[in-house]
Parts: structure tokens; C-alpha cells; sequence
């Protein structure tokens, strides 16, 4: 058992650390998938849309070429299902896309702010931690199970495009394959656009695709243990799915909050999800720091808290109903060419363009 505790804090300190750099990164670049958006529909700028398809590209890759080695499972990550949730994912991925534009970022966004000390994202974590919980276990997740978690395709290959291509060509290799020719594809388009050839965006697209492949790494192989000396079976160490996973930041801060509320609760122990969580704030903290950028930041005026507030809980709700959020389902989920991912990210840009629409006629009217 000695071995086995080891084994876990080897897993969360390299999780912590690659946290950490990835906090820095998104800090340094300004990378932002909410800024993204606002940057195609306001002004047609796509730089950060870039970006954001770098990372899902290095991801798609890097998860491809560790299945094909064996160094991970990729039937085994959390990702990984037999249905397709088309309603669920794209109406959660509706509501969080309304909710980050309104509080100002997505949850990734959001830690990276609270490093820089912005107090408002203070706010939101703990209002989007308390509506993600109650979508997993509360109030909400009874009236998800029970009306949009029931509308479903069934598809017993696995609702993931490499899966499906590769049983009907009866090719077991084709589901990597499959993840690097649209990663090669995805990486043409981006690298296509002279401007984005910037030292800034390709730190962006490169470095954070490869630390999230890093991350699935370290949760599919180095924590991984063939039979558990307790229970004599196949176990994930420190992540709350019991499976495989990446980067993803809604349901974390949930879990991140009951940690610290039953913190003498001996069942409660940090996860995976969680350390990340807390790494890409104080990576956040540190690069703002050393850049001279770090400040205090709060609300203006009770409108602005009102948007965030309403803005968290949406994303809350919405990222546990989708499965992920920009990051979760936008990179993680995405890099294993999950039809989950794929709807529950058109959900995400349909709310934000909702979102942008419902602040310019709120502009308008007031002038």
C-alpha cells in the first residue's frame, strides 16, 4: 500500500506541475476561447480561434500516437462512450457558451484570472463550483437525468468518429489514424494564416496541446495500476471518474469546494482534477507576476455581478450537462474525436453568439 500512496502523490505532483505551466502559458499568450469568439464575431480576427484549434490538433495527435503505442487505453478515458447525448451536450454547451461571455471567460479562463487577481472570478468559481455540483448530485442533476440525459443514440462501437470509421472498414488502427489526419488537416488550416505565425500563438497552440497530452499521460499510464493490492482490479488513480482523464475544470471546482468544505472528512482527498485546477492558478499568479500584469480587479457597478453571477451558474449547470467546457470537451474531449465533444462545442459557439447579440442590443438600448 506504501507503493500505491507513492504512486498517487508522484501522479498529483506532475499533475500540479504541468498545471502550473499550463496556467503560465495561457496567461503569457492570452489564450482565451471566449476572446476567441468575441474576436470572429465582433471583428472577423481569428488569431485566438487559431489558437484554440492548435491546442485541439497537438492534442488529437498526442492522444493519437499514445494509443497507438499502448502507453494508454483509449477505450478507458472518460470520454470514451456507447451514446450519444446530442440533446444534453448541445443544450449544456448552450448555456455555458451564454455563461462564459457573460462572466467574462470560461472556467479555464476563470482560474487563469483569479491568478492575476481579478476578485470576480473569485465570485464565479464559487457560484459556477456550487451549480456544477448540484448538476452532479443535486437539484439539477434529478432534472437532468430525468428528461435531456434520456434522449440518446446508442452506438454500441462508441459515439467517437475513429471508432465508428474503424468498425466499418474492420481496421483496429484506423481510430488513430483518423486522429492525426484530422489533426494534420486542423494544423494546415491554422499554420495556412502568415499572421498567426507569431511566437505567442504557436507557444499557445503547441505548448498547451502538448501539456494536455502530457496530462492524459499521466492519468492513463503513470497512473494507472494493472490489479490494486485491495481490490485485485484494474484502477485509475486520483481521478473522481475512476477512468482516464485530461484537462477539464467544471466538475474539479465542484469537487475542489466540497474538498475544502469537508476538508476533515477523511473520504475527501484531492483528485486529478482538482490539483489542476489549483495549478493553473498559481501559474496564472506567477506569470502575471513576474510580467508586471497582476492587479486587483472588481465590480463596477450591480449589473456587472449580476452578469457574472448568472453567467457562473449557467456555465456550471451547462458544463456538467455537457460533459465538459471549453477546455474538458474543446480539447480533451475533442482530442479523441468524441461526437459528444464535437456537438457539445457547437453548442458552445451557438450560446456564445447568443450571448454577443443579447450585449449589443443591451448597448444599443441604452444609448
Amino acid at each position: 500500500m506504501q507503493d500505491i500512496a507513492n504512486q498517487i502523490q508522484s501522479v498529483l505532483w506532475i499533475c500540479f506541475a504541468l498545471s502550473v505551466a499550463f496556467g503560465a502559458i495561457a496567461q503569457r499568450t492570452h489564450f482565451c476561447t471566449m476572446g476567441a469568439f468575441s474576436d470572429v464575431i465582433n471583428m472577423g480576427d481569428w488569431s485566438r480561434m487559431r489558437q484554440w484549434a492548435l491546442v485541439m490538433a497537438t492534442a488529437m495527435a498526442g492522444f493519437a500516437l499514445l494509443s497507438w503505442s499502448g502507453q494508454i487505453d483509449p477505450q478507458q478515458s472518460l470520454y470514451h462512450t456507447t451514446k450519444w447525448l446530442w440533446l444534453s451536450t448541445l443544450l449544456g454547451g448552450a448555456l455555458f457558451g451564454i455563461g462564459m461571455v457573460l462572466a467574462s471567460g470560461c472556467g479555464n479562463k476563470t482560474l487563469i484570472r483569479m491568478g492575476t487577481g481579478n476578485l470576480k472570478s473569485w465570485v464565479v468559481f464559487v457560484f459556477m463550483g456550487v451549480s456544477a455540483f448540484a448538476t452532479l448530485k443535486g437539484l439539477t442533476a434529478v432534472w437532468r437525468t430525468r428528461s435531456i440525459d434520456t434522449v440518446f443514440i446508442d452506438m454500441p462501437a462508441g459515439a467517437h468518429l475513429g471508432t465508428w470509421i474503424a468498425t466499418w472498414a474492420d481496421l483496429p488502427h484506423v481510430w488513430p489514424v483518423a486522429g492525426l489526419v484530422v489533426a494534420a488537416a486542423l494544423s494546415v488550416w491554422v499554420l495556412s494564416s502568415k499572421d498567426f505565425w507569431q511566437a505567442d500563438h504557436l507557444l499557445a497552440g503547441l505548448g498547451l496541446g502538448l501539456l494536455v497530452t502530457a496530462m492524459l499521460w499521466v492519468s492513463g499510464h503513470l497512473g494507472f495500476v494493472q490489479e490494486h493490492p485491495e481490490t485485485l482490479e484494474s484502477v485509475y488513480l486520483t481521478t473522481n471518474s475512476g477512468r482516464m482523464e485530461a484537462m477539464s475544470f467544471v466538475a474539479p471546482m465542484a469537487y475542489l469546494l466540497d474538498w475544502l468544505m469537508f476538508y476533515s472528512d477523511a473520504s475527501k482527498v484531492l483528485s486529478f482534477g482538482m490539483v489542476s485546477a489549483v495549478g493553473v492558478v498559481c501559474g496564472a499568479a506567477v506569470s502575471s507576476l513576474l510580467n508586471g500584469s497582476f492587479r486587483w480587479e472588481g465590480f463596477g457597478q450591480t449589473s456587472d455581478l449580476t452578469h457574472h453571477l448568472v453567467g457562473a451558474i449557467l456555465m456550471g449547470v451547462g458544463g456538467v450537462t455537457a460533459m465538459g467546457c471549453t477546455i474538458g470537451q474543446g480539447v480533451s474531449g475533442i482530442s479523441i474525436l468524441s461526437l459528444n465533444a464535437l456537438t457539445a462545442v457547437l453548442g458552445i459557439g451557438v450560446g456564445a453568439w447568443m450571448a454577443f447579440k443579447y450585449q449589443t442590443w443591451s448597448l444599443e438600448r441604452s444609448i
